[in-house]
């Protein structure tokens, strides 16, 4: 199996998607609400404002609510097995440590609703939410997204794959009528969002009618289920399916791909909006001076060419995301 990077600025070939998408001339943007003095999105929580119309929270207009604890809390999307990523995660811990000044901890969580609790909670300062938990996490924690993993020329991104054992019958995606598939979780792009749509939008199959669902709740469960012939197919992110399958974990000589979408852009990376805004940009500073060379990130993320953090947008980088949600009337919600 070959993994390949695109540019995420390609339009997407979700047929019955695309062809809506492109009909939202606004890009997925969210009707603004609030006050005067207040506003915001529709789709973001009335304890949020959003004056400069970024679609992000803005920081408290009252310094005496910002948040600056003596640790903060780091933590990576819940996609693999946290132990592995707490080793990978080290030398950045150290360096986010050495250039905040604070002591840094590495909250293992074991899902994404776990992890967006977490930040809505105050418990969690610094994180990496998965593609489709991001505007979860932006619009009901007051995540400020800014950064994610890209190669060395910039480009970024992984394409969203639906898999089934290399022995199955299955052989095409109008195979899946009658059949079961995995999702991680709802709130996955790859995982659930936009699988069920395409599934739905191209082909008039829908969940739980016309194919029996399971929700997996990571996409190192996924594959490994499809390897082990737990799940007839799975809709997974293909850069994780590459990551476990290049140091041994999973075995793509017993996957076989049935689709695989245009780009996505990957974890987004960011901190919670009423983080101190001294300490917040020490927290960009430490990912845009991190060296990747020799260190855990490198070791795990270089072998999908991932080489060093770039400046992003959620406004600009999550369009195609909102614009899927958008179409499938997704409501913000921790429940």
């Amino acid at each position: 199996m070959v993994f390949k990077r695109r540019n995420v600025l390609q339009s997407l070939t979700l047929t019955g998607i695309a062809m809506i998408a492109a009909a939202c001339a606004g890009g997925g943007q969210q009707t603004a609400t609030g006050t005067a003095d207040c506003p915001r999105p529709s789709t973001m929580d009335q304890q949020f404002c959003d004056r400069d119309g970024d679609l992000v929270a803005d920081p408290p207009e009252d310094p005496s609510e910002f948040v600056n604890p003596d640790t903060l809390v780091f933590a990576y999307t819940p996609v693999e097995d946290p132990a592995v990523y707490e080793g990978v995660w080290a030398e950045f811990i150290e360096h986010l440590s050495e250039v905040t000044g604070k002591e840094v901890e590495f909250f293992a969580v074991d899902s994404n609703a776990a992890q967006l609790e977490a930040m809505r909670s105050g418990r969690l300062h610094v994180a990496g939410f998965n593609t489709g938990s991001v505007p979860y996490a932006v619009n009901l924690t007051g995540f400020v997204p800014f950064t994610i993993m890209a190669a060395e020329d910039g480009s970024y991104g992984y394409e969203m794959e639906i898999i089934t054992h290399v022995e199955s019958d299955i052989e095409s995606l109008e195979d899946l009528n009658g059949r079961q598939l995995a999702f991680t979780s709802p709130t996955s792009n790859s995982g659930f969002q936009a699988p069920s749509a395409l599934l739905e939008g191209q082909f008039g199959l829908k969940a739980d009618e016309d194919y029996q669902t399971a929700f997996s709740g990571a996409h190192d469960n996924s594959i490994l289920g499809v390897q082990n012939r737990d799940y007839e197919a799975a809709a997974i992110a293909n850069s994780v399916m590459g990551r476990m399958c290049a140091r041994g974990a999973a075995d793509c000589n017993q996957i076989r791909s049935l689709y695989q979408s245009e780009t996505f852009p990957t974890t987004g990376y960011g901190y919670v909006y009423n983080l101190d805004p001294v300490i917040a940009e020490r927290v960009r500073e430490a990912f845009f001076t991190f060296d990747w060379e020799g260190t855990g990130l490198q070791e795990e993320f270089g072998q999908e060419g991932e080489a060093q953090f770039i400046e992003i947008t959620y406004e600009e980088q999550w369009a195609v995301i909102r614009e899927i949600n958008e179409i499938q009337g997704v409501e913000y919600t921790l429940n």
